[in-house]
């Protein structure tokens, strides 16, 4: 039996203002291709389908596509659960009556779990729940997210699988996880943090929430990533979806890579150079941060990259950040630093440097601005 196992698809993001909905319905189409083309039994999404409880219209047109791809054109259930960036009761809408076209939508956390069984194996499916709301569902105490997915869990180890492998689908941070800035936290000061040996018992656990494809505790209990870099710290990052072989005693695990339009990356170096390097630069459409090392002024930095890397997004003038970091405190030197910059926007706008006459009227401005300071 084998199953792709996706996750934080977050249909609907926008990446500092950019809207991603090309990219994603781009990496979307790559995955319906891969269950074509590895002749897989289901696809099982764990969490953040959307990235707002209330997504644009676009994110569900686009979401609409994509499972009528999956279940009515190549014929492959797909299981869904919610994740913490979901409206559980807003994706669960009609999910029992969707369950015979193939679509398994778990939205709202209930006191039954029951499974879902395809190809002889029984899925588990958790969607992402706070400890508050186990506590009202389960009538128990469950004051951290650990002992909130431990009470779920064990309906999970005490139902009798006769026999069949036991997959677990869940959305939730386990203990040792490697972030990104992406992610929204589940809570303050670790309280979201799980133990990976909770779920050390099932044949496989496929996760969402975390950004990065890894594994923690053993292989077997696996985040399969998020299908684009969400932020500029994913920048390393090598996105995929994760193709599990339930085929004897242990899970056959391969990462299949997703390539989408554009690259996530940083940049650096002197405008000048950048300019000159982004002619012949094959990645010159891909999603930016560029950290300028000039320390002079610039006039409209922005829009000189953009002329060249058409798809900047964010600027960070780190030149000039040292350069203010390494100014001494003194009045004399600040002052010094002051006229300099604003000589260097001077010549920037006029073309030419300040006249003897244009310097001497700037001193004595900037002597007058610092004396005022002086005396409040």
């Amino acid at each position: 039996m084998k199953f792709i196992h996706t996750s934080d698809w977050h249909i609907g993001r926008q990446l500092h203002n950019q809207s991603l909905l090309d990219d994603q319905r781009h990496v979307l189409a790559q995955i319906v291709e891969l269950a074509k083309t590895h002749k897989v039994d289901a696809i099982v999404v764990a969490g953040d389908i959307y990235d707002r409880s209330v997504p644009p219209a676009n994110a569900v047109t686009l979401l609409d596509e994509v499972l009528n791809q999956l279940l009515h054109e190549v014929g492959i259930p797909v299981i869904l659960i919610a994740g913490n960036h979901d409206g559980h009761e807003r994706l669960g809408f009609a999910a029992a009556q969707m369950q015979s076209s193939g679509l398994y939508i778990i939205g709202p956390l209930t006191q039954k779990i029951s499974p879902i069984k395809i190809a002889d194996v029984l899925f588990y499916p958790l969607p992402y729940a706070e400890p508050a709301t186990v506590r009202s569902v389960f009538e128990c105490e469950a004051s951290s997210h650990e002992e909130a997915m431990a009470k779920l869990l064990e309906a999970i180890t005490e139902h009798d699988s006769q026999g069949l492998p036991k997959v677990v689908i869940g959305h939730c941070f386990l203990d040792g996880g490697s972030e990104s800035e992406s992610e929204r936290p589940l809570s303050i000061g670790g309280a979201d943090k799980i133990s990976p040996s909770l779920f050390e018992p099932f044949t496989y656990t496929a996760l969402g929430h975390l950004h990065g494809p890894q594994y923690k505790g053993s292989e077997h209990i696996r985040y399969s990533g998020s299908i684009l870099k969400y932020s500029f710290s994913e920048q390393h990052q090598k996105k995929s979806v994760t193709l599990v072989e339930l085929e004897g005693a242990e899970p056959a695990i391969e990462l299949l890579p997703l390539t989408p339009i554009r690259d996530v990356r940083i940049i650096e170096g002197f405008l000048e150079q950048l300019l000159i390097d982004g002619v012949k630069d094959p990645g010159r459409e891909d999603y930016l941060m560029v950290r300028l090392l000039d320390k002079s002024a610039i006039l409209d930095p922005m829009g000189k990259l953009r002329s060249v890397y058409p798809n900047v997004l964010h600027l960070e003038r780190t030149g000039l950040m040292a350069r203010s970091d390494q100014l001494a405190l003194r009045g004399d030197q600040i002052k010094k630093g002051e006229f300099e910059m604003f000589s260097d926007f001077f010549t920037q706008v006029a073309g030419e440097p300040m006249s003897k006459s244009q310097q001497a009227l700037m001193t004595e401005l900037l002597d007058n601005l610092h004396k005022a300071e002086d005396n409040q």
